[in-house]
């Protein structure tokens, strides 16, 4: 991933320093394995712990003659070592180095994304709670509906940040497993205990049925849980973008002083950073989909995969931890202007109350529902088309006041009996 959308904890993971310093581990770790049945002395381990190192430029050297960059990565490995080094790789196929080293490699990072989410989700449910009983218009089509608050709009995304979390440590623990099985997964070279030792060192588990790759449906769940959780930013990103267009502006998301958004209009201030999250979440969506394709592979494996994942799980772990770096930025300095949401709803002429007089009129048992709501959508299509308030229209109709009384009708138009029931929302996003 380019610099621009990297953060260093997460990318120093899928370094390559990182990720060859995990491969040693895994070699010693199985040298260590035949140590303990006897197959290797005490004083060979010693010696390859002592003096085992790798050069990134020597593996680039020797790869570019091998074109494998494993066998690069051995070759480098066991001359640093001497006669000991004949240890290394023994009875191993590149696969069980890849796999579990990148099994370690998202586990971490399964470890960064959870605990990112976490504390958005914290952001998300304290600014939900500041504005339980800050009314505004819901919208549905992009057209008043009834009025909510932006506390329960806010709840909902701390909900589903917190599915999201769940998702993602549950794809974690399902990704984090490694496999030294050999070529086809039969362990023909190194029984089970080389790699029942080195997974369990690793705090991985071990694939039950290898071929010579870890399942890749693993790797597809992983990646989907990933963009799900892309995509739940983008939703969160796409609404401050609405509702910070010029029309609206009840909310904006932070604006640094020096900042310009725009060369040419001095006075824009464009929500430049939801919109690149709703960006990134389209990479996303990708790299999930490019899983998909990876999980079916010819007979016990070939390498249409590896590519790919060179791209798509470095990427993917990198993007989603920065996106979700920008959005606690958002949301911490998120603007809210309660009188713009105030503005707005009452500009729809009072509309927003046509269920709630639909319901009343029902309410007095004299009228068909059919009939109440024709009477109630007459006075709702002029309050559009004349620019009229609506309480008005339907006090000074004889068919609505015939059912109820103009104070009957006023009591629909009081904004706070929306809220009145929204208190087990919030109850339960205390204990989130």
């Amino acid at each position: 991933m380019i610099p621009r959308y990297s953060r260093p904890e997460m990318a120093a993971i899928f370094s390559e320093r990182a990720k060859f310093s995990r491969w040693l581990e895994i070699e010693m770790l199985a040298v260590e394995a035949r140590v303990r049945m006897g197959e290797v002395s005490v004083a060979d381990l010693g010696a390859i712990k002592a003096n085992a190192a790798f050069d990134l430029d020597r593996i680039a050297e020797i790869e570019a003659v091998r074109h494998h960059d494993v066998v690069a990565f051995v070759e480098n490995v066991r001359a640093t070592v001497g006669d000991p080094g004949r240890h290394l790789h023994y009875g191993l196929t590149s696969s069980d180095v890849v796999d579990t080293g990148t099994a370690v490699a998202l586990r971490d990072a399964g470890d960064l994304l959870v605990e990112g989410v976490g504390r958005l989700t914290q952001q998300v449910r304290t600014l939900a709670l500041e504005h339980r009983a800050t009314v505004m218009a819901g919208r549905t089509h992009g057209v008043h509906a009834e009025p909510t608050s932006f506390g329960v709009k806010l709840g909902g995304w701390a909900f589903e940040l917190s599915r999201a979390r769940e998702r993602l440590r549950a794809a974690r623990d399902e990704v984090a497993v490694g496999k030294l099985s050999g070529a086809v997964g039969t362990y023909s070279q190194l029984p089970q205990e080389v790699e029942g030792y080195v997974c369990d060192r690793l705090g991985l588990r071990h694939e039950e049925v290898a071929t010579q790759v870890v399942a890749r449906d693993r790797h597809a769940a992983w990646l989907s849980a990933v963009a799900l959780t892309g995509a739940s930013l983008e939703r969160f990103a796409q609404e401050i973008r609405h509702l910070q267009r010029t029309e609206l502006r009840e909310v904006q998301e932070p604006f640094a002083p020096g900042q310009k958004g725009s060369s040419a209009m001095p006075h824009k201030r464009n929500p430049i950073v939801s919109e690149r999250i709703c960006g990134l979440a389209r990479l996303l969506r990708g790299y999930a989909s490019t899983g998909l394709e990876n999980v079916a592979l010819w007979h016990e494996r070939d390498i249409s995969h590896s590519s790919v994942e060179r791209v798509s799980l470095p990427d993917a772990c990198i993007l989603l931890d920065y996106m979700l770096d920008r959005m606690r930025w958002v949301i911490e300095g998120l603007e809210v202007y309660p009188e713009r949401m105030r503005a707005n709803l009452d500009a729809s002429f009072g509309l927003v109350h046509s269920q709630t007089v639909l319901v009343a009129l029902l309410a007095q048992g004299h009228t068909q529902r059919e009939r109440a709501y024709e009477l109630v959508q007459r006075n709702a299509a002029r309050a559009w088309d004349e620019g009229r308030p609506f309480l008005e229209l339907l006090q000074a109709d004889a068919d609505v006041t015939a059912l109820l009384d103009p104070a009957e009708i006023a009591g629909c138009f009081e904004v706070s009996r929306y809220l009145r029931n929204t208190d087990a929302i919030f109850n339960a996003l205390e204990t989130l």
